[in-house]
């Protein structure tokens, strides 16, 4: 799967969004890979690892993020389904799941319902390994701070306000992928 084009596909400026969307992208996937390395017992399929880190956010451009150079119309919680959106359409429906599992640490359908989120009513949590490693990998890195990679406290603390569901799940993934 050609990750590079897909993105080229849809951010064709080499432009200030793009840098901010590979940058963020490689650091996940390469934390991805060396989860897979560390952990040869999960068996993890190391060419999706990397394909889908670099894909997981390529629905950015659809939202209004200012700050990242953002400037759809759609809030960036939504960008996950967006971009799973895309995904489908190119023919990755696997990869899409990966997009739309991702934000926080996975969205419930009860999560979504009680906080009211915009975004379709079902469950979007990850469910295999590799949309798990992806989701836990994702959250060392910001895409404001290109430069460094967020400690495991300071990963937490920036779940902690979504709710406990999302900790716990976080926490149960520092041990399992650490």
């Amino acid at each position: 799967m050609p990750a590079i084009e897909l993105i080229d596909k849809y951010y064709p400026q080499a432009d200030e969004l793009k840098h901010i969307l590979l940058t963020h992208s490689r650091s996940v996937a390469e934390k991805a890979l060396q989860i897979a390395d560390k952990h040869p017992e999960l068996a993890l399929d190391k060419a999706f690892l990397y394909e889908a880190g670099m894909l997981h956010d390529i629905g950015i451009f659809l939202t209004d993020a200012e700050s990242i150079h953002c400037h759809g119309t759609m809030p960036y919680i939504c960008h996950g389904y967006l971009g799973a959106d895309l995904l489908r359409g190119e023919g990755y429906p696997k990869h899409a799941l990966v997009c739309e599992r991702h934000t926080g640490a996975g969205l419930s359908l009860d999560q979504i319902i009680a906080q009211d989120l915009p975004v379709p009513h079902r469950e979007m949590m990850p469910v295999s390994l590799e949309e798990q490693v992806i989701c836990f990998a994702d959250k060392f890195y910001s895409k404001t701070h290109l430069e460094r990679e967020k400690t495991v406290e300071k990963a937490r603390k920036s779940l902690s306000r979504y709710g406990e569901a999302g900790v716990l799940r976080f926490n149960h993934w520092c041990e399992q992928f650490l």
